[in-house]
């Protein structure tokens, strides 16, 4: 889902699921999560494939006292008309924290996929958000945990894919909702925040 912003003509992309880091390659990885393929592929295509990596912007600001934070994304384009802005508000996890103190200053722009897998899908290793096995669940009885002592009445895990197209990212910024100096010297943190908080509470 995509909202105007008065303070900007590049509309918001708000339909993120999370965001995905992972540590593996030269550079840590950073991923706005998708909960359609397609529509990930149609972004990226349409326009993150257009950014100018030196332009891209990814500003964390820390929310005071509720354990969120906003994922706020943006660039300069080769497409102004197919540009978008990306932002979500999320809470704070160790991975979060990891890839705070980890990135030094870069990382990987990817897109990723968000699928929720029910227990056919799943293999028997599978973990369900209840914490246990897909093995342990029983597919003849509604895909309830066979565990006597657990109440989950069905398996749900959830698989997420990562695209193999990247940007480079070498402007990266964590901000603290409470320093208003930096929350409204940042145009791009200062949109969002007004756009999607401060003028809901107004």
């Amino acid at each position: 889902m995509s909202s105007s912003s008065p303070l900007s003509p590049i509309p918001w992309f708000d339909d993120i699921q999370g965001v995905a880091y992972r540590y593996y390659d030269l550079r840590m990885n950073v991923a706005p999560l998708i909960a359609d393929q397609k529509q990930s592929l149609y972004i990226w295509q349409e326009t993150i494939h257009w950014w100018l990596d030196h332009t891209i912007k990814i500003r964390f600001v820390e929310s005071d006292g509720d354990g969120t934070y906003w994922f706020i994304m943006g660039a300069q384009t080769q497409r102004p008309s197919s540009n978008l802005s990306f932002c979500k508000n999320l809470p704070i996890s160790d991975n979060y924290e990891r890839f705070k103190k980890g990135h030094d200053g870069e990382a990987y722009l990817r897109l990723g996929v968000y699928k929720k897998k029910a227990l056919e899908e799943a293999k028997g290793g599978e973990i369900c958000k209840c914490g246990h096995e897909a093995s342990d669940h029983d597919e003849n009885d509604g895909d309830a945990c066979l565990y006597k002592v657990c109440d989950c009445k069905e398996f749900v895990t959830f698989q997420v894919t990562l695209s193999r197209r990247k940007k480079t990212v070498t402007d990266i910024e964590f901000i603290s909702e409470s320093d208003e100096e930096a929350v409204r010297g940042d145009p791009l943190v200062w949109n969002c925040m007004y756009t999607h908080k401060y003028s809901k509470e107004s």
